[in-house]
């Protein structure tokens, strides 16, 4: 049996280790002690404290290692964490802090360019400042009512200058933030300063752009969540704007549903007068007017088919569809208003859908027939209502039945006389 020769061994032998391979442990007292005593150095002249920062960045400080220390001392004062702002020695907050700003816009204006110039000049703490957010955010309630509304503000200037994605409002919809009030109260100031800055437009296409605005009433406490409640807060406030931006985003929700419950009763094969009471109970509840009903009826129902492509069959599919419901397109067409708007939805529909150009006049005769359309809603479409969409290509076919109305309308008047 063969046996291995050990290897020699130096005795003594030590290993050396290179020095990138060695993790120098995180320091963030250490940090934020020399940060802050640069900060006390430069005082309130914000130009000098730009100048420590430039400096301070490129030499002696590691921003991309403390990051988040350096955002906690510029907004805070000192380091966050769940007890509040934690302090350097003897008490010591930044001086140049926002928390240590004057409440004023004019001042805060100053202190967002400290933000500006340092994210410029460290384009890397883009990133950790916008990740940094959240966890100032989270700990608001640690704060002062004075120190909220500063960085209410602070966060409507970086949102303006770009320092911050209006997104990161959504991050304020925290549960432990929102059933006190706290995140409804900062979202308010925000808007405020938002729209003193850069006009209501640019808030309302913010929060279109960032898709807020179907989220504005998870800042509510849950039982709050009233559009009395928020029309009545937000006109408070002066901001009108996203009262309207709010009912129209409701408005869209609603319809949607009502889609969904007239799709569901349809694929369900649920008969006509079972769809009509769904509807009525559905729009009763939502206070929804009868021509938004009936344009979502229409769709809806010509939506539910699979129709033909040749088009000397889609006719006689499309009429025995629309015969079939009939009733359920006259119970949300009794006012003008109303079946003014279903034939020009039904124009709109049969101009997107080419097979149906030549089935227009059929489908508006069928339904007068039916009594969903009366003569005056269809004389009026004609002479001055109609879309421009196929105009010249429907009036032709709509101009029989229309002569042919209007000389019943005078042997009427002729036999009245």
């Amino acid at each position: 049996m063969s046996q291995k020769t050990e290897k020699p061994v130096l005795s003594g032998q030590r290993i050396k280790t290179r020095k990138r391979d060695e993790k120098e442990k995180l320091d963030v007292n250490g940090f934020r002690d020399q940060l802050l005593q640069g900060l006390i150095e430069a005082g309130t002249d914000l130009e000098a404290l730009s100048k420590f920062l430039d400096g301070a960045g490129g030499t002696k400080l590691d921003y991309r290692r403390y990051g988040e220390t350096l955002f906690d001392v510029l907004i805070a004062g000192g380091i966050l964490g769940p007890n509040g702002v934690t302090p350097a020695e003897g008490d010591k907050l930044a001086p140049a802090s926002v928390f240590a700003t004057e409440n004023t816009i004019d001042a805060l204006r100053l202190q967002e360019q400290v933000f500006l110039k340092l994210t410029r000049r460290f384009k890397y703490l883009e990133k950790l400042f916008q990740e940094q957010i959240k966890k100032v955010f989270t700990y608001m309630k640690r704060y002062s009512d004075e120190d909220r509304i500063k960085l209410a503000r602070m966060t409507a200037l970086w949102i303006c200058n770009g320092s911050l994605p209006p997104t990161c409002l959504a991050l304020v919809g925290q549960e432990h933030l929102v059933k006190d009030n706290v995140a409804l109260d900062f979202i308010l100031e925000v808007f405020t300063t938002w729209k003193q800055e850069k006009g209501v437009s640019n808030v309302v296409s913010g929060l279109k752009k960032s898709g807020l605005e179907s989220k504005m009433m998870e800042f509510f406490p849950s039982n709050k969540r009233t559009p009395e409640y928020f029309n009545s807060v937000f006109q408070e406030r002066n901001l009108a704007e996203i009262v309207r931006l709010q009912k129209n985003q409701a408005s869209q929700e609603m319809k949607l549903n009502l889609h969904k419950v007239v799709s569901d009763a349809l694929d369900e094969g649920k008969a006509a007068k079972d769809i009509i009471a769904e509807v009525k109970d559905y729009s009763t509840k939502n206070n929804l007017p009868e021509h938004e009903i009936v344009t979502i009826v229409w769709g809806t129902l010509m939506a539910a088919v699979e129709w033909n492509k040749k088009e000397e069959l889609v006719a006689e599919q499309a009429l025995k569809h629309i015969k079939n419901y009939a009733s359920f397109l006259g119970a949300f067409s009794t006012t003008p208003k109303a079946e003014l708007t279903l034939i020009l939805r039904i124009q709109e529909f049969c101009y997107d859908n080419m097979n149906f150009m030549k089935v227009f006049q059929k489908i508006i005769l069928l339904l007068y027939k039916n009594d969903v359309l009366s003569e005056d809603s269809i004389m009026k479409w004609y002479k001055e209502a109609h879309s421009s969409k196929g105009k010249s290509v429907f009036l032709e076919q709509m101009k029989k039945f229309i002569e042919w109305l209007q000389s019943a309308e005078e042997e009427s008047e002729s036999d009245s006389d």
